[in-house]
């Protein structure tokens, strides 16, 4: 584990698959602090998500989040949560390339839906169900071209988080064996 331990391994995916919870036993499990992306961009603008998209809109948000990631991203080793479309920014991929071992946590849309449906602090996810479930067919359809340039795919089910922590840890040590091959 110690190779994994002098990384910054950054979570991408979609809200609800899993970056939050599978981040933070991940952390434990390597010995690493966990960094939630969306509380960071909350802590450097002094408001929620949602203050931030009321008062600024959302270009300015993306690019404050975009500023956090960079930040975070030349910074220690962690496990770090992505907001869920930070990944979307070029230069927030560049500086995941340089610095980050990035995991792409693929869930289907029903996972997703299951996941997030009647979360009200999700500000991207307002609606009844049918609307829902059109925002996640968009933002699958518009952001995982951009999540498949990671590093390592895992999908994520509907099991346990333990058992997604086990298989992103196995996904980690194979990528670092081919990459010293």
């Amino acid at each position: 584990m110690n190779a994994i331990n002098n990384k910054i391994i950054l979570l991408v995916g979609l809200m609800g698959s899993g970056k939050t919870s599978v981040g933070k036993r991940l952390s434990k499990k390597l010995n690493l602090p966990f960094v939630d992306g969306d509380r960071e961009v909350e802590k450097a603008a002094g408001l929620s998500l949602v203050e931030i998209l009321k008062c600024f809109g959302l270009e300015e948000y993306r690019a404050g989040e975009a500023r956090v990631m960079k930040r975070l991203l030349q910074g220690a080793p962690c496990v770090l949560a992505s907001g869920g479309g930070s990944f979307v920014a070029p230069q927030t991929r560049e500086y995941a390339r340089k610095n980050a071992i990035t995991i792409w946590l693929k869930a289907d849309l029903d996972v997703l839906y299951h996941r997030t449906a009647g979360r009200q602090h999700r500000p991207f996810l307002k609606g009844n169900d049918t609307e829902l479930k059109n925002k996640l067919e968009t933002y699958i359809n518009e952001e995982y071209p951009y999540y498949s340039e990671a590093d390592i795919i895992v999908e994520t089910k509907e099991e346990q988080v333990d058992i997604t922590v086990s298989r992103v840890i196995d996904a980690i040590n194979n990528f670092l064996t081919q990459e010293t091959t």
